[in-house]
């Protein structure tokens, strides 16, 4: 089975809110505000706008959004942005400060990000109705008024940067799932939307799990079927109304970028200040004990099934078997000093190279050895699930019992099920709680930490 490797452009709405963070700090100097401390102003400000802008989803213009769509979003987060200026008065106790200035430098921003926004919202357009720039493969099973009205709007309008590929008539003699899913797969399908009224539940339960296990989209063109009890993202095209199988919020742009920074800080100062002395110490200690290397390099699964090389701290004496089987309770293959780093989870500390260099996230599912995700991706339901997000060094499944070996069918099961839920329902405060629970557990040693 093959997996799509593509994904979302990912660098442009991080880009855009950089500039407006320009934008805005850069306004500041234009005018006689009569700041004590323009220092913290700056991060206060700084701080704000991006917490404003992730809650208002600000730079969550996707290419089938409205214009009314973005003057909302401008109105809603320059009003936001101007009561927490103004708010800075009386928190920091500022009774300097001009109020005829401030509110001249709130004009200045809302009309030069509002110039900003439109300009990159018509130029994205532009670019990918004349340039063919920005695609997104798609194909609709179906043949309705509603499919055939969405179609034309895929070929009629070049700005949504939509390529449609082919329609399958589901009515048609000969007609099968299966061969819209080899014709997905070869060639390279991102979005897949159909109408849930011409499918039967069983064949609409087919087609979820085949986007689940391949990494596609899957959108739906509604009608009044069970499909609706599921959770779903409610858009529209012109106006056509779709559904969204799955939201993602790691796929928003801002949450990918916020999630990235702290993945850097993070790492960062575990490397600084634990890993330069702590490295050495080890690699002593591990060298006196068995001959071999200090670390342990496999291959494992990450983002869009992309193989990676996974670096631990050697805990085992070297076998050709290091890379086929999991350790197990007793295992001899394990060195006195490894049986201590993999009780307290320290043989697991090079990874934050690994989310330093972005194959990894501080928290998130954990990555399997190739044999194993090949063979669960098989075996369990939904599994490739776990790949729309970068895999972690912790997760929800580790700190909710389920690390380590896997013994049973329910283990690999009910780690996918956590997996899943931590996908579908991310955010910074889940993350924290993941590693401050994560190191409590270090502390006072798991079960299945051998």
């Amino acid at each position: 089975m093959e997996y799509k490797q593509g994904r979302y452009s990912s660098f442009i709405k991080p880009l855009f809110a950089i500039i407006d963070l320009v934008i805005i700090i850069t306004a500041i100097f234009l005018f006689e505000i009569n700041l004590t401390n323009s220092y913290l102003f700056i991060v206060y400000i700084a701080v704000f706008w991006i917490i404003i802008s992730f809650r208002n989803h600000f730079y969550e213009v996707q290419r089938h959004t409205r214009i009314v769509q973005v003057i909302t979003l401008l109105l809603r987060q320059i009003i936001l942005f101007a009561l927490v200026l103004y708010a800075f008065i009386g928190f920091f106790k500022q009774p300097n400060i001009s109020r005829l200035a401030l509110g001249n430098y709130v004009l200045i921003v809302f009309l030069v990000t509002s110039v900003f926004k439109f300009l990159t919202y018509f130029l994205l357009k532009k670019y990918r109705a004349n340039l063919g720039g920005n695609k997104r493969n798609v194909v609709v099973i179906g043949s309705n008024e509603k499919s055939r009205q969405l179609i034309n709007i895929f070929n009629t309008r070049l700005d949504f940067g939509y390529q449609f590929k082919k329609q399958f008539c589901v009515k048609e003699e000969g007609f099968s799932l299966e061969s819209c899913f080899s014709y997905i797969i070869e060639n390279n399908i991102d979005e897949i939307f159909f109408s849930v009224a011409e499918l039967s539940n069983n064949q609409i339960n087919g087609l979820v799990d085949f986007a689940d296990n391949n990494l596609r989209e899957l959108k739906f063109i509604p009608d009044n079927k069970d499909i609706y009890a599921k959770k779903l993202k409610y858009e529209y095209y012109d106006y056509i109304p779709i559904l969204s199988l799955r939201t993602i919020p790691l796929q928003e742009s801002l949450s990918k970028f916020l999630k990235r920074l702290f993945d850097i800080l993070f790492s960062s100062t575990i490397i600084i200040f634990i890993l330069s002395w702590l490295t050495p110490i080890l690699a002593i200690i591990i060298k006196l004990e068995s001959s071999g290397p200090i670390f342990f390099k496999q291959s494992r699964n990450g983002f869009n099934y992309k193989e990676f090389d996974c670096y631990k701290f050697r805990s085992m004496t070297p076998n050709k078997n290091a890379h086929l089987l999991q350790a197990t309770k007793g295992d001899q293959r394990i060195t006195k000093v490894g049986k201590f780093i993999r009780k307290t989870s320290i043989d697991e500390l090079p990874q934050f190279f690994n989310v330093l260099f972005g194959d990894m996230s501080v928290v998130g599912p954990r990555p399997h050895m190739v044999s194993h995700t090949n063979k669960y991706a098989q075996e369990v339901d939904k599994f490739m699930v776990r790949h729309f997000v970068k895999p972690g060094i912790t997760g929800l499944a580790q700190v909710s019992g389920f690390r380590g070996e896997i013994e049973t069918d329910n283990d690999i099961i009910n780690r996918v099920k956590l997996d899943i839920f931590y996908i579908e329902n991310w955010s910074i405060l889940l993350d924290l709680k993941i590693i401050l629970q994560t190191f409590m557990n270090a502390l006072k040693g798991e079960e299945k930490a051998y």
